[in-house]
């Protein structure tokens, strides 16, 4: 859609405001919205003015003047707000240069896309991410210097059965929400609506259920896109499904652990690379791959503590990817087997169909930086023709620490992850995608705004632990 077709559409929808949606550095929309009588097709070359230096991660307030220039291609109306509103998607630029700016997560997806083509290994690269999470009906948290807790709940939780009042039991049981019918599942109607909402602003769905565990767990997959554009799927994804939540008087999160004693939220990453109308990852090898979707996984599993810092990139992402769980945390792959940190589905013998899963990821991630690395981990890896090893054909999880010893892990912590990623960025630099700024004020501001900040804060279970020592 060109500016001039974005203008239209808009008079065509009768908007009476138009709404611009930008990335922080971590990954969370940011938005303002101007009137009609500001939009035009001047300001998709001139762009519009903001702070920046009131975004988190970005610039300093002696340099803050910052443009969104709109991309028109994302143009649609907003489904919730009251008066009818386009939205629309921006790209952050310097005002004095017009230069795209490094700590925009978007610039950084359309860089990597960039690189790709530059290297000659393929012309797009497909992502297909399956986000997972949680539906509550209620959630309280604080934190201060005399006391902590949070607590969440939902109507369908097995801790439930036993709720006085008005209780019509039908609770789920831990691990056994994969696929309830209702009046067990008791979210079927909210997730269609999320559905239909996705559907509207273009997002083509594929399937939604809930998920395996209590309290709501839920998961819609969106069929795959190319990098950018499924970034901006992503970003559509968690705003939907936030807004319809709370729309029912619900609550949605993409924690990956927000509750104990059963299933975290995870979000596999299904990714394969096209030349023309050449899917490259088809082939005649294990799992009918080819040796170039060979060496991505090798490139992939190397890089894989690296790039945990962005794929996994909270504390809370590590109350997931706890060995002996069912968490993704050995790094070897496999056909059909779901207990490696990288699968090769096995639904169609179609090559169109052939690609790989990533597992290890979650949904806090921002998805244009973590599909960006996880790009860059997988070239790294066919450029250098990495050998993925033999693949692990068992249940991992059945497996002891003396049949696992040889076999690499996820990192433990996102102290780790980032100390990880401060060792080995090197292959994310590659084409300029990744700047050394973006990955120093990456890792200084997770260092400093979270894991210094859990560092010094008691713990609750500590008080049990500890607190007749």
């Amino acid at each position: 859609m060109s500016p001039k077709d974005a203008v239209k559409f808009a008079k065509e929808n009768g908007a009476v405001c138009v709404d611009f949606k930008f990335l922080d550095f971590l990954g969370i929309w940011q938005h303002f919205t101007i009137p009609m009588s500001e939009f035009s097709e001047d300001i998709f070359e001139e762009g519009s003015g903001f702070d920046g230096s009131s975004i988190r991660g970005w610039q300093p307030i002696n340099a803050s003047d910052m443009l969104v220039m709109p991309d028109p291609s994302t143009v649609t109306m907003d489904p919730f707000f009251t008066a009818p509103t386009l939205s629309v998607i921006g790209n952050i630029a310097d005002p004095i240069t017009k230069e795209d700016y490094s700590r925009d997560p978007r610039n950084i997806a359309r860089k990597a896309e960039a690189y790709l083509k530059s290297t000659g290994v393929g012309d797009v690269v497909y992502f297909g991410p399956e986000p997972e999470f949680f539906i509550f009906d209620h959630v309280r948290y604080d934190t201060g210097q005399s006391g902590s807790f949070f607590h969440v709940d939902s109507e369908e939780a097995k801790w439930n059965t036993g709720k006085e009042g008005l209780n019509l039991g039908y609770k789920v049981r831990n691990k056994e929400g994969y696929f309830p019918v209702p009046p067990s599942d008791t979210q079927q109607d909210i997730r269609q609506e999320m559905v239909m909402l996705m559907e509207k602003v273009g997002i083509r769905v594929e399937k939604q259920h809930h998920e395996v565990a209590t309290a709501g767990q839920a998961e819609i997959d969106m069929r795959f896109l190319p990098l950018v554009k499924m970034g901006d799927a992503l970003m559509w994804y968690k705003y939907i499904v936030k807004n319809v939540a709370r729309r029912h008087g619900k609550t949605a999160t993409f924690m990956p652990k927000p509750i104990f004693g059963d299933n975290g939220s995870g979000m596999h990453v299904h990714q394969s690379i096209w030349k023309g109308e050449k899917p490259l990852f088809a082939g005649d090898g294990y799992g009918g791959m080819s040796d170039l979707a060979m060496h991505y996984i090798a490139g992939i599993l190397h890089h894989a503590p690296a790039l945990a810092a962005f794929t996994n990139p909270t504390t809370n992402s590590y109350r997931r990817l706890v060995p002996g769980f069912e968490a993704p945390v050995n790094l070897a792959y496999s056909s059909r087997n779901r207990s490696a940190a990288v699968r090769i589905p096995m639904y169609s013998p179609s090559p169109k169909a052939k690609r790989i899963e990533v597992r290890f990821p979650d949904p806090t991630a921002n998805g244009y930086m973590a599909f960006a690395a996880m790009l860059l981990a997988g070239l790294d890896g066919v450029q250098r023709k990495l050998d993925p090893k033999q693949p692990l054909d068992k249940d991992i999880y059945s497996l002891t620490p003396e049949e696992l010893k040889d076999v690499p892990s996820m990192p433990a912590s996102l102290e780790e992850s980032l100390n990880n990623l401060k060792n080995n960025h090197e292959f994310m630099l590659k084409g300029d995608v990744f700047t050394d700024d973006v990955i120093e004020t990456w890792i200084d501001y997770k260092m400093s705004n979270e894991v210094s900040a859990m560092r010094l804060r008691p713990h609750p279970y500590e008080f049990g632990l500890y607190y007749d020592a």
